[in-house]
């Protein structure tokens, strides 16, 4: 049996392979009226389709917990009862269709308002459809204006609103959570000393600056079911060596505390907090820092970044490098790869049994 289609169980949740769909914002949603941030038929379509090619399980974009945690006026939300309809559809169709329905909550902190990636990703002013961005402290990432400081009681808001959040996402029929701690957005900029300034306890050093990702951590856990898992996206690194910033080795540490407080597997990604960055970007070249965590942690982690190939994906899982392996772009050109690649790796193949009959085993 290939190791990339063996089962993999968390708590009480057995996904049927290790090859996953991660997050990615499809900028798709109404920016405005009763309709803002709620999933159409294009989400509908778009993850039904990876779920019926085969990954084991499907991460519903990052999903705004409030109207100004959204990264675009475009983005999806769950704050309302009609955004959680919508998604509602979402994760029934995935469950239909073999796969495991998780969704991404998150909040863009500095980095919200920004426009549509395809027409320039530029600051959306402050009026009809933008709005003024906050963040931990006044720092902008990049040319973007600056943020608005948080408050201590505006902070305390927001991790309420992540519960909320997960609490609809529940309703909604997801098996798990995932809370965006990465790419530069609001949690990440608190881990950060590069976009976190603060000199009260949510800043300074790394108990402060870490206690805004585990106190959102701690929220959602107490209001998602024990039997079912959470995750947390992080960034394992700035890429800043030649100054004081976001670094593996604090990534490890948190990690052991995300681990007592509740969350079963890391996705493990980085960079996205400062645009000069200089990332060395190649194949796997995300894949050292999830295999590092892992062994140091214990923490179950999972392989994101150039990850195209059978073979490659099937050697971080096989090599215990990874518990899991998230496809992105891949996936966004082929949604039938896991199907492909089981045929190639002798890994059980899953096809709806709309397209099973006539395909098979041969198909």
């Amino acid at each position: 049996m290939s190791a990339l289609f063996e089962p993999i169980t968390l708590r009480s949740l057995t996904v049927p392979n290790r090859v996953w769909m991660p997050p990615m914002c499809m900028y798709s949603a109404q920016p405005v009226g009763p309709e803002t941030g709620v999933a159409t038929d294009f989400h509908l379509a778009h993850y039904a389709t990876r779920a019926a090619g085969g990954a084991g399980l499907v991460i519903v974009e990052s999903t705004a917990v409030r109207p100004e945690g959204r990264i675009s006026p475009y983005d999806l939300g769950l704050w309302n009862d009609r955004q959680q309809e919508s998604l509602a559809r979402v994760a029934a169709q995935i469950s239909a269709l073999g796969a495991v329905p998780v969704i991404q909550l998150g909040h863009a902190g500095r980095k919200a308002s920004t426009d549509r990636p395809w027409q320039g990703g530029a600051p959306v002013p402050a009026g009809d459809i933008g709005w003024q961005a906050v963040g931990p402290s006044t720092v902008p990432f990049g040319s973007n204006p600056s943020p608005s400081e948080l408050t201590v009681e505006e902070i305390q808001e927001i991790v309420r609103s992540f519960a909320a959040s997960a609490e609809r996402a529940l309703a909604a029929g997801f098996k798990a959570v995932e809370i965006h701690g990465a790419h530069g957005y609001l949690t990440h900029s608190f881990l950060s000393p590069v976009s976190n300034h603060r000199t009260d306890g949510y800043g300074g050093s790394f108990e402060g600056r870490t206690r805004f990702a585990l106190e959102v951590t701690r929220a959602v856990r107490a209001v998602w079911p024990e039997d079912l898992p959470l995750l947390f996206r992080v960034s394992a690194t700035d890429w800043l060596d030649d100054r004081e910033s976001w670094t593996a080795d604090e990534t490890v540490l948190l990690a052991r505390e995300l681990k007592k407080a509740g969350v079963d597997l890391l996705d493990v990604s980085t960079g996205g907090n400062v645009k000069e960055a200089a990332i060395p970007v190649g194949p796997g070249y995300q894949v050292p820092f999830a295999a590092r965590i892992r062994a140091e942690s214990g923490l179950a982690t999972s392989a994101v970044g150039l990850i195209t190939e059978p073979v490659q994906a099937e050697k971080i899982i096989a090599d215990g490098q990874a518990d899991v392996v998230l496809l992105g772009r891949e996936l966004l050109r082929n949604p039938y790869w896991p199907q492909q690649a089981a045929r190639e790796l002798g890994g059980d193949r899953r096809w709806p049994v709309q397209y099973g009959y006539v395909v098979g085993s041969r198909g």
